[in-house]
């Protein structure tokens, strides 16, 4: 548990700004401890064969966590579901690129994070992370959902898009439309000019000043329609905290479906060889553009727990291109671009 010796004092965006309730940490940890109660226990059903095997542990410059992984089930090849809580007085560079404001003040982070990697190909990678930041006077919300599929279906990523959009849409007509974009923009591999998968949900450094869009790249669709919608009123840490747990809780109902379409049904080498080959496309994201991993590895988080995004089996083809009017072909054509997800109609 924190105490008040522990971790920074809450504070306020700035003097014209309403500060987190008293016991922001502790609420925001609750939650983030639940989430990944209620996902490791909804996939240990949905799996029926693994169980997760939690890892708890203790950063020496301050705070923990506690690892679960499910390896070797009837449908997770391997599925990490993680909780993190750290503080400290130097905060990474990642942080401080981004948010110079924050310099000269210790830290505060907490999140869930998780990766399930399917055994079948017809069953997507899916990725989610939710965290909560405060660092002296600055203090922000963020995370979000992607879908990553092999041989991917439209009605999957159609359903998917559709449940997330309805949980944003509780809060803020807009929030699904910018934060989709910027979904877009940042599961962007820039050295193979494609996209992760099909999106879902990104957002971050989101308080109550914040305009709805705050990525790196101002001349990009997710800024311009931010820019066009303009910047909200000022929320309130209760409503971005409400609209973080409605994203979170919307995770099940958007995924849960798409794994019962999908784990039966039958595949060979050539599927499975193209999983694999396609998850070297997950391992180079992750290694090299991802925040979280790149946050935790330069605050001296447990290794093991941060890299257990990746996936136990991976290769890599030199030159490869898939063959012209194959399905492989249609995930480079079709899937891997950004769509209208939403509004996707059958023969597009």
């Amino acid at each position: 548990m924190l105490t008040k010796s522990q971790t920074p004092a809450v504070a306020a965006e700035s003097s014209t700004t309403s500060l987190p309730p008293t016991d922001a940490k502790a609420r925001v940890r609750q939650f983030m401890q639940q989430l990944q109660d209620e996902i490791s226990q909804a996939l240990t059903v949905l799996d029926g064969v693994g169980k997760f095997k939690e890892d708890g542990w203790e950063r020496p410059e301050g705070g923990g966590g506690r690892s679960r992984i499910l390896r070797d089930g009837a449908i997770f090849e391997q599925a990490g579901v993680g909780f993190s809580e750290v503080w400290g007085d130097q905060l990474p560079p990642s942080i401080l690129a981004q948010r110079p404001d924050a310099a000269g003040h210790s830290f505060y982070v907490t999140g869930t994070s998780m990766v399930l990697h399917p055994r079948n190909p017809y069953v997507p990678t899916v990725h989610l992370n939710y965290r909560y930041f405060e660092a002296g006077p600055v203090w922000w919300f963020g995370g979000g959902v992607d879908l990553t599929p092999y041989y991917p279906f439209a009605e999957d990523a159609t359903h998917l898009h559709k449940t997330l959009k309805q949980a944003c849409d509780q809060h803020h007509p807009e929030y699904y439309s910018v934060f989709k974009r910027w979904c877009d923009e940042y599961f962007y591999l820039k050295h193979r000019n494609e996209t992760r998968g099909v999106g879902g949900l990104f957002f971050d450094y989101q308080h109550n000043q914040s305009a709805l869009y705050g990525g790196p790249d101002p001349n990009g669709e997710a800024a311009a329609y931010s820019n066009k919608v303009g910047k909200p009123a000022p929320r309130s840490w209760e409503e971005l905290f409400a609209f973080v747990q409605d994203c979170g809780r919307a995770f099940l109902p958007a995924y849960v479906p798409i794994v019962e379409r999908r784990h039966g049904m039958e595949y060979g080498d050539r599927q499975r060889n193209f999983q694999l080959y396609r998850r070297g496309r997950y391992v180079e994201f992750n290694l090299v553009y991802d925040r979280g991993t790149i946050f935790g590895l330069q605050t001296n988080g447990r290794t093991e727990s941060i890299l257990m995004s990746l996936p136990p089996l991976v290769r890599w083809e030199y030159g490869y291109q898939p063959e012209p009017n194959s399905p492989e072909a249609e995930l480079y054509e079709t899937f891997l671009k950004p769509q209208d997800w939403v509004n996707w109609m059958p023969g597009q």
